[in-house]
């Protein structure tokens, strides 16, 4: 999992999520910060409407949490889903000294970055490319 400062860069950069059974968010209201919650058929489901989307905590009274916007929670993008939103320009992914690197080529040239996990050495090559590109 890509930790909370890189989710917050990528968002910022302009990187969208729409929620699927699954996924890993935190919330970004107080008292939340620490808290990790899963898109579940079962327990958190995504529901949209005309105003947006709203991800209903079914069954969770104890957290007095009925539902939260989407804009109040941070996606957590797994590391399948950033080599996917990586698409084509993925080269490589391969252990280092000191972690991680994660390689892409666009337009011919490949470019490499380094972390110690490798779901934040896909998130650092993803959010390059993206702030790139706007």
């Amino acid at each position: 999992m890509i930790s909370v400062s890189l989710a917050h860069d990528l968002r910022s950069a302009g990187v969208r999520w729409r929620p699927v059974s699954g996924d890993s968010f935190v919330i970004t209201r107080e008292g939340f910060e620490s808290d990790v919650f899963v898109v579940s058929d079962m327990t958190i489901e995504s529901h949209e409407f005309e105003t947006g989307t709203i991800l209903g905590f079914n069954g969770t009274t104890e957290w007095a949490l009925d539902s939260v916007a989407i804009e109040d929670a941070l996606w957590l993008p797994r590391e399948d889903q950033l080599r996917e939103l990586l698409g084509g320009t993925f080269d490589s992914l391969a252990r280092s000294a000191s972690g991680y690197t994660v390689a892409v080529v666009v337009t011919g040239e490949r470019t490499e970055w380094e972390a110690a996990e490798p779901a934040d050495a896909y998130a650092a090559a993803l959010l390059r490319l993206v702030r790139a590109a706007v």
